[in-house]
């Protein structure tokens, strides 16, 4: 069986360990002690370790790294919606965790990336090696494919579950199931030095959203002018087809 490493294993890297772990034993790291014995239950070796933001002179190269086929990094290295941080030395902890590694290597990063513009963004508008939270990763492993993940939703995460405004914004969202698939899909093609935006390609307002979830009729105008990001390029190269495609529709 094939090993797959999942250094942060919080609520997507369990979505994704979970729809992987028939085809690899799963490798996790958490930074919560009270996470290990869960992890475990799962059947999941687990290294309990946290990248502060100041260096740390004890972090050494995970163990495990060496036997990994491929190891899925869902730790944030930027601020919120990518705001750039300086995060050098958080960074640094997480090379040094590597060490040499060689697999396939994936990085979760965020459509955050994107400035605040009313316009569609594809990848070709903002190149990782100008994104300090995705280039300081590839000056070391360039074979590491980028993932620009949209607004994470689905089971408990609901955007009608939460105190919203601006409900006349486009949303940019993605189901982890799709982001499961896509990086399933992904593993089998032995994918390297991608950058793909992750992101479900319909974009309706923050009140048709709400208004689905609730079971709400919206009657409102439709704008289709907003900040929106395209998945063409993942659908053309992967052959990707999303299992939710439109954001009113993930409690279904």
């Amino acid at each position: 069986m094939k090993k797959l490493g999942i250094i942060g294993c919080g609520w997507l890297g369990n979505h994704i360990a979970e729809r992987l772990s028939n085809q690899y034993e799963i490798f996790a790291t958490t930074t919560t002690v009270s996470k290990v014995a869960d992890l475990e239950s799962k059947g999941y070796q687990t290294t309990l370790v946290s990248f502060p933001n100041e260096m740390d002179p004890e972090m050494k190269v995970w163990e495990a790294a060496k036997d990994l086929d491929a190891i899925v990094i869902s730790v944030p290295f930027s601020g919120l919606r990518g705001k750039q941080l300086p995060m050098n030395d958080k960074r640094q902890n997480l090379l040094n965790f590597l060490g040499d590694y060689r697999g396939q290597l994936f990085l979760a990063s965020s459509t955050g990336v994107y400035a605040q513009e009313q316009k569609e963004f594809s990848e070709e508008d903002q190149p990782a090696e100008n994104v300090e939270s995705e280039k300081f990763i590839l000056e070391k492993f360039p074979q590491t494919n980028i993932l620009r993940l949209a607004g994470l939703m689905g089971g408990e995460r609901l955007l009608k579950n939460y105190n919203i405004s601006d409900l006349d914004q486009l949303v940019n969202h993605i189901h982890y199931a799709d982001i499961c698939s896509v990086v399933e899909k992904m593993l089998h093609n032995q994918s390297e030095s991608k950058v793909y935006n992750v992101v479900s390609p319909m974009h309706p307002n923050k009140q048709e959203v709400i208004n689905a979830q609730k079971g709400l009729p919206y009657e409102g105008e439709r704008t289709m002018v907003g900040r929106t990001v395209s998945p063409q390029k993942l659908i053309n190269e992967l052959n990707f087809e999303f299992q939710y495609p439109d954001p009113r529709y993930f409690h279904s």
